[in-house]
């Protein structure tokens, strides 16, 4: 084994890189079964290093089942049957970590703004939480008390929705909310009408509870509820407020008009509200619940105005439905975590949630209006910017033949991370490919940085 060439690198120990070394020897066969390797005393002295660092190496190898040792005799290669061996392996795991490392900028929608977030203050708040009794036992089934009051108060205030705490449940995401109140319904209902494109996530919750899925076209200039009434469903559910991935809104005459749809067929709206916070030209629109509490139920949460990893969600449903789902949703635990609502709680009535949400506006439309400045400086007419007065992210449609998944990979290539659109269509479908750029998580710096390495990696492509 002499005559191959052992080389060390970084701060990675050097008997893990003699072991890794090793074992890709052994892997591609290029020592064969049964063969004796160099003594742990010879390969110390080849490769200038202690006896303990080569030892350590072939005892992870014996261990892992690529070599033995033979008393005396020293240390032999295992044979190996040929299906196990998978050459090509540890060049994708390679890869895998070569891709990772290389990403410089991540467009991702949703994440949150670390150098803003009230981290002391939530900290606190959570400290202080920990010190109370009732954090050491089970929580209430829909809800804590606290937080509804408080959602009461704000969704009154911010949303023009008047609701008692009774009235709301709590729960961990919008998709558990959604499988609960779709499970409630059934059988009553076994169709509902889509957005096309929109959330897919609430397409998966409805599929796997086997609904009928009808869908309703969306365009950048808005729903084309034509054909709404010749549809068999009773059930909707749409994102009236910021249209995903569009970011198109209903206008008042589209609000009313689904509301006397829901009426007339004696049927319900799934209003999914997820960051109606953040409307950068005009004042968030009043919620579709506002309307008619009676046949809308309304879902907000909080994983884009504040942290996705506190997983809570609310929901309101219809007074017609709140017995029903008293007696079937709230018999389950809830699986929001008590700690976090106690504290999101509190956050809210020192008045710390609605400084956090004035904050984050201003801070996320200066972003919006630099990655928007920006992706107009860097490709002019060769994109199109769809969704930028309100919202995350923009969606930019790219005027070339190209397909969307070749533009993701070019930009990766570049060590940028772009998204594409193609997994929120059902039915429609588009001519030119549509990537979502999401900014909230980035700097300003870095969002500058990500176009100008966009630019780079789409030259060719835009022209």
């Amino acid at each position: 084994m002499k005559h191959y060439l052992f080389s060390f690198s970084g701060n990675e120990p050097k008997y893990k890189q003699i072991y890794q070394q090793v074992k890709q020897l052994i892997e591609k066969q290029h020592v064969k079964a049964d063969e004796q390797l160099p003594s742990i005393r010879t390969l110390a002295e080849w490769l200038h290093v202690s006896r303990n660092t080569t030892l350590t190496a072939y005892e992870q190898l014996v261990a892992e089942g690529y070599i033995r040792g033979e008393g005396r005799r020293g240390y032999f290669v295992n044979p190996f049957e040929p299906i196990f061996l998978n050459e090509h392996l540890p060049l994708k795991r390679e890869k895998a970590q070569e891709t990772c490392s290389t990403v410089k900028i991540d467009f991702r929608a949703g994440g949150v703004d670390m150098e803003h977030f009230p981290l002391k203050k939530w900290r606190q708040l959570m400290n202080r939480t920990l010190q109370q009794k009732p954090s050491y036992m089970y929580g209430e089934f829909i809800g804590e008390m606290e937080l509804r009051e408080q959602l009461a108060s704000y969704l009154l205030q911010s949303r023009g929705i008047e609701v008692a705490p009774s009235e709301i449940m709590i729960g961990s995401s919008t998709q558990q909310l959604l499988l609960s109140i779709g499970f409630l319904l059934k059988p009553a209902h076994t169709h509902i009408v889509l957005e096309d494109p929109g959330y897919n996530g609430a397409l998966d919750v409805f599929q796997m509870l086997q609904y009928e899925i009808e869908t309703i076209p969306v365009l950048p200039t808005g729903h084309q509820f034509q054909q709404l009434n010749s549809y068999q469903s009773k059930l909707m559910y749409v994102t009236p407020s910021h249209q995903f991935p569009y970011g198109v809104s209903l206008s008042i005459q589209q609000r009313q008009n689904l509301i006397q749809w829901a009426i007339k067929r004696q049927g319900f709206i799934i209003e999914d509200d997820y960051d109606s916070e953040f409307r950068y030209e005009q004042q968030p629109f009043p919620a579709l619940s506002a309307l008619d509490r009676s046949r809308v139920i309304y879902i907000g949460n909080f994983s884009k105005s504040f942290l996705p990893g506190i997983r809570i969600a609310y929901m309101i449903v219809p007074p017609t439905l709140q017995a029903s789902s008293q007696t079937t949703i709230g018999q389950f635990e809830n699986n929001a975590s008590l700690l976090h609502q106690q504290a999101m709680a509190a956050f809210m009535k020192k008045g710390e949630w609605m400084r956090h949400i004035k904050r984050m506006r201003n801070v996320y439309k200066q972003k919006m209006h630099l990655l928007v400045s920006k992706l107009q400086q860097a490709f002019g007419d060769e994109i199109t910017i769809i969704g930028e007065k309100s919202g995350l992210y923009v969606v930019v449609q790219l005027h070339t033949n190209e397909t969307e998944a070749s533009i993701v990979q070019k930009a990766l290539a570049h060590g940028v991370k772009v998204y594409p659109t193609t997994p929120y269509f059902i039915e429609a479908k588009t001519k030119k490919p549509l990537i979502q750029l999401g900014f909230s998580s980035l700097t300003f710096d870095e969002i500058v940085e990500g176009v100008q390495l966009l630019k780079k990696a789409w030259e060719a492509t835009t022209k």
